[in-house]
C-alpha cells in the first residue's frame, strides 16, 4: 500500500478573519469556511478551462495516428488483393489521383471523423473497460452504412469485395491498434505510475480507505489516490496509520491544488448530504478538476448498473445477476463441447504425464478428492497426482507451516510434492483431468474454485459461491491464485457469481493463458 503515514493535518487558521468559530470536535476549533462561488458565468464565446489531468492528450493523438494509419493500410491491402479495386472510378489510367485520394486520405479521414462522432476518443472510455471497443464497432457499422449510401446516391459501381475487405480490415486493425495502445498504457501505469488520475478522497476515513483499497487493486485502471479529506471523525482518525496523508477542515479545491491532484472522489455517505455535492460541483466549475462519486455499492459490474434520473434525482438501478436463461444454457453447452474436444485432443499428453508420474512415485496416476459443487452437492474432482502417496498422513506435521489463511493449506515449498508434481503444478497441467468433471456437468470451464468438502460448512457469504458450478479457472486463477488471501479469494468468487456473463467467461479464459504461461501464483 506504499509508505505508511499518519498525517492528519490541523486546519490552517487565519487570525485576520472573523473571530467567529465553529466547534468541530473536542480538540479542534477552526474558522468558518469562506463562501464559495456558485459556478462560472455562461458565455457563447468563453473557452472552457483545460482539464488538470492531461495524460489523455498525447494518448489521444497516438490513437488518431494509429486509427488513420490502420484505415489507410486496410485500403492498401484491399487494392493489392483485387484487380478490380478501382471499379467505379473513371479515367484511372490517365489520372489515378482521385482514386488514391479517396483510398488513402478521404476514407481514413472519414474513419477518424466517425470514430470521433461516436466518442471513441472520449477520455472517460480510454484505457479501461469494453466501452471503447464497443464505440469502435459502432463506428465501423456507421462507416459501412455511409459508404453504401454514398455509392448508392452517386450510382457508383464499386467492387464489393474490395470495399468489404477495406472496411472489415480497417475495423480489425483499429481494434488491434487500440488493444496494443491500451496494453502499453497499462504497462506505463503499472511500472512508472504515470498517465493516471491523482485523486483526493472525500468522506469518512473508513469509507475513503475502502475506496482506496478498491481502486489500488488494479494499477492499470489509472486511479492513484494521493490524499484523504475526512468530513467527520477527526478525533478517532488522529494517529491512525494511513496509506496517504489525511486532512480535515480544509477547502477541498485548495487541497487538490496543494497535493497536485486532478480528481475529487466523494465516498459513501459524504455524497448524501443535501445540496453539498451540488455545491461542490459548482465550486469545481472552470477549475479543470474532475468530480466522481463512489457510492456505498461495491463489487457490482458496470452492465448491471444503470442511472435513471427522475426529477433531477439520479437513481442508481442495480439489476439482478444472470443465473438462468439462454445465456446459462449456452455456457453449459460450450463447457460440454470444449471438454469433450479437449479430452480427445489431449489424450497423448495425458499418457505422457501418467508415465512421468508413475516413474517419479509408484502409486495412482490420478488424485480424487471430495469437493463441494453446485447447490452444495458433493463430487469427486479429477486431478493428476502431484504428491507422494503418504501426503495425507504427513499433513498433520505441516499444519503449523501453512502460508495461507482461511480454509486451504498451501506451502510454496511443500515437501510432500515430488519433482514432476512440482512441474505439473507450476504449469497447471495437474488441473487438466478436471475436463472429465466438466464433461459430466459437475464443473464448468470458468467459475469459483471447488473447495474440499471437509474444509468448512460454507455458512454466510461463502455459501453464495455454490449458486454456480465451480470452475477449472476463474477470477481467482487470473488474479493471483495461491498468492491471494482467503478473504480476497472469496470476494473474487462472489464477484463472479454476481456479475457472470459469457463475454466475461471468454475474457477470463483468455487471461488464464497468460497467467499459466507466466506461472504466476502456482505452487
Amino acid at each position: 500500500m506504499g509508505e505508511v503515514t499518519a498525517s492528519l493535518q490541523r486546519p490552517v487558521t487565519n487570525e485576520g478573519r472573523s473571530r467567529l468559530v465553529r466547534h468541530v470536535d473536542s480538540f479542534e476549533i477552526q474558522p468558518p469556511t469562506p463562501p464559495t462561488h456558485n459556478g462560472v458565468p455562461r458565455s457563447a464565446w468563453a473557452r472552457a478551462r483545460r482539464r488538470v489531468s492531461r495524460w489523455h492528450r498525447p494518448y489521444t493523438a497516438i490513437l488518431l495516428l494509429l486509427d488513420f494509419s490502420a484505415a489507410a493500410f486496410a485500403s492498401w491491402i484491399a487494392i493489392q488483393l483485387f484487380d478490380q479495386a478501382a471499379s467505379g472510378f473513371s479515367d484511372l489510367k490517365q489520372d489515378p489521383t482521385w482514386f488514391y485520394t479517396v483510398s488513402y486520405l478521404l476514407l481514413p479521414l472519414g474513419w477518424v471523423v466517425i470514430l470521433w462522432g461516436n466518442r471513441a476518443y472520449d477520455r472517460r472510455y480510454l484505457g479501461l473497460g469494453p466501452d471503447e471497443y464497443k464505440r469502435v464497432i459502432r463506428a465501423s457499422v456507421t462507416v459501412a452504412a455511409s459508404v453504401s449510401f454514398l455509392a448508392f446516391a452517386t450510382v457508383t459501381q464499386l467492387s464489393r469485395f474490395t470495399v468489404g475487405t477495406a472496411l472489415v480490415g480497417a475495423a480489425l486493425l483499429i481494434l488491434w491498434g487500440r488493444f496494443v495502445a491500451r496494453w502499453a498504457l497499462h504497462y506505463i501505469r503499472r511500472q512508472a505510475g504515470q498517465a493516471a488520475h491523482r485523486m483526493v478522497l472525500v468522506g469518512t476515513l473508513p469509507e475513503c480507505l475502502e475506496v482506496y483499497a478498491a481502486v489500488t487493486r488494479s494499477p492499470s485502471a489509472g486511479l492513484m489516490p494521493v490524499a484523504i479529506h475526512i468530513t467527520n471523525g477527526y478525533a478517532a482518525a488522529r494517529g491512525m496509520p494511513t496509506p496517504v496523508p489525511v486532512y480535515a477542515g480544509r477547502d477541498v479545491l485548495a487541497l487538490v491544488r496543494e497535493v497536485g491532484g486532478d480528481t475529487i472522489a466523494v465516498c459513501g455517505s459524504a455524497s448524501a448530504e443535501p445540496g453539498e455535492l451540488r455545491r461542490l460541483a459548482w465550486q469545481l466549475e472552470g477549475s479543470g478538476v474532475d468530480l466522481v462519486v463512489a457510492p456505498q455499492l461495491t463489487d457490482i459490474a458496470g452492465p448491471r448498473v444503470h442511472i435513471r434520473p427522475i426529477e433531477g434525482l439520479p437513481l442508481l438501478h442495480v439489476e439482478e445477476p444472470t443465473l438462468s436463461g439462454p445465456a446459462l444454457l449456452a455456457k453449459n453447452l460450450l463447457d460440454r463441447v470444449a471438454a469433450g474436444l479437449g479430452l480427445l485432443l489431449l489424450t497423448p499428453l495425458f499418457l505422457a504425464v501418467a508415465v512421468a508420474i508413475r516413474i517419479s512415485d509408484p502409486g495412482p496416476v490420478f488424485f480424487r478428492q471430495p469437493r463441494v459443487g453446485h447447490e452444495g452437492r458433493t463430487f469427486r474432482v479429477w486431478k493428476f497426482r502431484t504428491m507422494y502417496v503418504d501426503a495425507e498422513d504427513r499433513l498433520a506435521s505441516l499444519v503449523d507451516r501453512n502460508e495461507t489463511d482461511g480454509m486451504l493449506f498451501k506451502m510454496k515449498e511443500d515437501p510432500r510434492v515430488f519433482p514432476v508434481g512440482r512441474f505439473l503444478r507450476a504449469t497447471s497441467l495437474d488441473e487438466l483431468p478436471q475436463l472429465i468433471n466438466v464433461l459430466w456437468g459437475e464443473m464448468s470451464l470458468v467459475g469459483p474454485r471447488p473447495l474440499p468438502a471437509d474444509d468448512g460448512d460454507f455458512l454466510g457469504d461463502v455459501r453464495r459461491r455454490l449458486l454456480v458450478r465451480p470452475g477449472m479457472t476463474g477470477l481467482w486463477q487470473v488474479s493471483g491464485r495461491s498468492d491471494l488471501s482467503w478473504d480476497e479469494s472469496v470476494r473474487l468468487d462472489l464477484y463472479y457469481v454476481d456479475n457472470w456473463s459469457l463475454a466475461y467467461d471468454l475474457s477470463i479464459l483468455w487471461r488464464t493463458v497468460g497467467v499459466v504461461l507466466a506461472r504466476k501464483g502456482a505452487y
